[in-house]
């Protein structure tokens, strides 16, 4: 194991003004138009953008800004779990080993929470 990036953030909708501080316009988009309904997909985009950078840093102490990775979901059958990949958009050098292009992560919304981990 290389790294690990964990969040858990309340299921609730984001405040005012954060969703387009912290997103790019592509994921917004995707976020619109083909995500299952009755989840705040606001905030567990935000959740797996602070999990991205929780495994992210250890492995190249550099900032990743919110606008530096391309975060996409999958929904499993449930509709409560899934997977997300964050595409990174910065040189991805890591200290050691090999770059970061992407990485991968799961997720979950149970008892009020927003649940994101990745695992490298």
């Amino acid at each position: 194991m290389r790294s690990v990036g964990i969040d858990a953030e309340p299921h609730d909708v984001l405040p005012n003004g954060v969703l387009d501080a912290i997103s790019l316009p592509a994921e917004r988009a995707e976020l619109s138009r083909s995500m299952p309904a009755g989840l705040h997909w606001d905030r567990i985009l935000f959740c797996a953008k602070e999990a991205t950078y929780k495994a992210w840093f250890p492995l190249t102490e550099r900032w990743l800004g919110f606008e530096d990775a391309h975060i996409t979901f999958d929904a499993d059958a449930s509709g409560m779990t899934g997977r997300f990949r964050s595409r990174i958009l910065i040189d991805p050098s890591a200290l050691s080993g090999p770059p970061l292009t992407t990485l991968s992560g799961r997720w979950s919304v149970e008892r009020g929470l927003v649940l994101t981990a990745i695992v490298l």
